[in-house]
């Protein structure tokens, strides 16, 4: 008999996702540098939400859909006075993270930023902590909170090491979806199953387009889409905890599934065999890696290929700065994925478009000594034409050695180096930066920048003596991994 159509025999969870799931449920994390890390990463990526709450763009997004909504035992979002449930409060607190491109990176095959998913781990711990209290139940504490975030860390970290989904126009931001469904089910309580059917609910989701990060039409989505992807992971999380099936083949599916719909091609110049194009590549197992070798944003809120040069223009301006009508040329040397993302000319039309511009974002400290979120906006731009004139004289051009130290695992450098020639015949030297203040080679120098940093943020929104309070918490971790998440979430309401 000829039988025509699918054979419906229900497969087993593809194992990407029952890998991810045994991860988050198996993984015991002994690594005393990913939990300090990861209390760092705490400080720096809150003080990064609170500090952009100055922002009216940013914080036009923030609170209830309906106003004046109050949410018994909700999640609140730091440095307001907003009280909302775990989807929303995901969605304001990643958003306020991401806002200013200021908190931390990971780079490799692809790129992201893995303290995005503190909006689902930091919404879903608070109210679940306020619901077990009242049940005289304890609470969970922040030790809980940095677990999951060295987790979450590492699910998207590693998928991004050998596969590149900005190749085919995808977003990162699907990576935090993924992640954040995984470690928000486990807190919640889920079983196996259940973190499986949450984690498969995010792949099907598929991708957000990078259309929003790239010339012509970067915009200011790029500084609310991880918040949009952390909150639907909350929003998936709580559908399968109410028992909502999942999709079982949602990336190995014949036609239907996310290797053939959205990644057919990404990988095929990594790829030893053609039809290796149309799967995941992993070169490790998960453990606490990513963590450990975060990439912190200490100086400047640039996206992060950018830093070193950032770092190269403040070293050369006091060379430049009674020069500036003296310039001839600039060059930049950089690495293969700075030309690809953030290379561009022309009018820069917002702030998100001059702070994904590497020539902006070299001119300004040339000129400045500095870069701060301030030198993006429209208003700072219109003032300092000579910003333009800058970038006009500037060449970029990729040195292979940089791109191929990028990737290089025993690396991982980000280096970028900066040249300027005057009109006369002069130049001055040819400053190089390869590791930028926050990689994991320059902890040591790093740390005090970023508890500073911190310091900052808080009192850009807090009293002296709250700020005092929060920092000396935060500063140690017995005591930061024994405290409530609803006690310290307390401390964090304006």
């Amino acid at each position: 008999m000829n039988v025509q159509g699918d054979a419906n025999v229900r497969p087993d969870y593809d194992d990407v996702i029952q890998d991810i799931a045994d991860y988050v449920i198996n993984y015991e994390i002994d690594s005393a540098e990913a939990l300090d890390t990861a209390r760092n990463c705490l400080m720096d990526t809150l003080g990064c939400g609170l500090f952009a709450l100055r922002f009216p763009e940013c914080t036009k997004h923030l609170g209830p859909l309906v106003a004046g909504t109050q949410v018994p035992q909700g999640a609140r979002v730091p440095g307001t006075q907003f009280v909302l449930d775990p989807v929303k409060a995901a969605w304001d607190i990643g958003c306020i993270i991401r806002w200013l491109d200021y908190n931390d990176t990971w780079l490799a095959a692809e790129w992201g930023h893995p303290s995005d998913n503190l909006g689902a781990i930091l919404a879903v711990a608070d109210h679940l902590s306020q619901v077990r209290e009242a049940h005289n139940e304890p609470p969970l504490t922040m030790k809980d909170v940095l677990h999951a975030m060295i987790k979450a860390h590492e699910i998207q970290g590693v998928i991004a090491l050998e596969n590149s989904f900005n190749r085919v126009g995808l977003c990162h931001v699907l990576l935090v979806r993924v992640a954040s469904a995984a470690v928000a089910t486990h807190m919640l309580g889920g079983t196996r199953e259940q973190i499986m059917a949450s984690i498969s609910q995010a792949w099907v989701d598929g991708s957000a387009l990078r259309t929003y990060r790239h010339a012509p039409n970067a915009g200011s989505r790029k500084s609310w889409a991880a918040g949009d992807a952390t909150s639907r992971a909350v929003r998936l999380a709580d559908m399968s905890m109410r028992g909502e099936m999942g999709i079982p083949g949602a990336l190995t599916a014949p036609q239907w599934g996310f290797y053939d719909v959205s990644f057919s091609h990404t990988n095929k110049d990594l790829a030893k065999k053609p039809d290796e194009a149309r799967q995941l590549q992993f070169s490790q197992d998960y453990g606490t890696y990513v963590m450990e070798n975060i990439l912190f944003k200490l100086n400047f809120p640039a996206e992060f290929h950018a830093q070193t040069a950032c770092e190269a223009a403040v070293l050369l301006h006091p060379e430049v700065v009674n020069r500036i009508a003296e310039i001839d040329k600039i060059v930049i040397t950089t690495h293969e994925s700075a030309i690809r993302i953030i290379s561009k000319h022309g009018a820069l039309a917002n702030p998100a478009d001059r702070d994904h511009c590497l020539q902006y974002m070299t001119a300004v400290p040339l000129l400045l000594g500095e870069l701060n979120a301030e030198h993006y906006e429209d208003s700072f731009h219109a003032e300092h034409p000579e910003i333009d004139q800058l970038r006009e004289k500037m060449e970029v051009v990729e040195d292979p050695a940089y791109s191929q130290d990028y990737l290089d695992p025993s690396q991982r450098s980000i280096a970028n180096a900066v040249q300027v020639f005057f009109s006369d015949g002069s130049a001055t030297e040819k400053v190089e930066v390869a590791y930028p203040i926050g990689h994991r080679r320059r902890r040591k120098e790093g740390i005090p920048v970023l508890e500073s940093k911190f310091r900052r943020h808080l009192a850009s929104r807090f009293p002296a003596g709250r700020c005092e309070k929060i920092f000396a918490l935060c500063k140690d971790q017995a005591a930061l991994e024994a405290t409530p998440v609803n006690r310290f979430m307390d401390l964090l309401v304006i």
